[in-house]
């Protein structure tokens, strides 16, 4: 029952209808009364759709993979480059967050150590020192092509 499922999951009722409305819920069936059965695949695959739209995975890329799981085994190969790809996605996001957290890291030290010292350190940390910033981060919006700044 839905409400079983939703304990095991901790997801609304409503939220679980969404995900089979969405399409992103396969092989869910009905019992003679009408009503949703669950089984231990869909506590696994609620967790799955979770961490997927955690790590950034879009609505459309879930439904895209649901969908070619519901093709059947023919699809292994399809699935596994669309999680690769995905995967590579996720640890490029990592590098970035990690870039920003060492920047973070530096900007907290610098104002610990002017705090404790109460006076200025002669020096800011530099996260470019570090780590260079992508080109895509430095663009400026002005070198952006104007098509993109006008609201049509």
């Amino acid at each position: 029952m839905i409400g079983e499922l939703a304990s095991r999951t901790a997801r609304t009722v409503h939220a679980i209808r969404w995900y089979e409305t969405q399409g992103l819920m396969p092989g869910v069936q009905r019992n003679g009364g009408g009503r949703r059965v669950y089984n231990e695949q869909h506590v696994d695959w609620l967790l799955l759709m979770e961490r997927l739209r955690r790590t950034g995975m879009s609505i459309a890329e879930m439904r895209r993979y649901t969908a070619l799981v519901m093709q059947g085994k023919a699809t292994l190969g399809a699935r596994r480059d669309m999680l690769a790809a995905h995967r590579a996605r996720v640890l490029s996001t990592i590098e970035e967050w990690s870039e920003a957290l060492m920047l973070l890291d530096g900007k907290l030290d610098f104002y610990g150590e002017w705090l404790a010292s109460g006076h200025r350190p002669k020096t800011e940390p530099s996260a470019r020192a570090k780590t260079p910033v992508k080109a895509s981060v430095k663009t400026p919006l002005k070198a952006r092509p104007a098509a993109r700044r006008q609201r049509p």
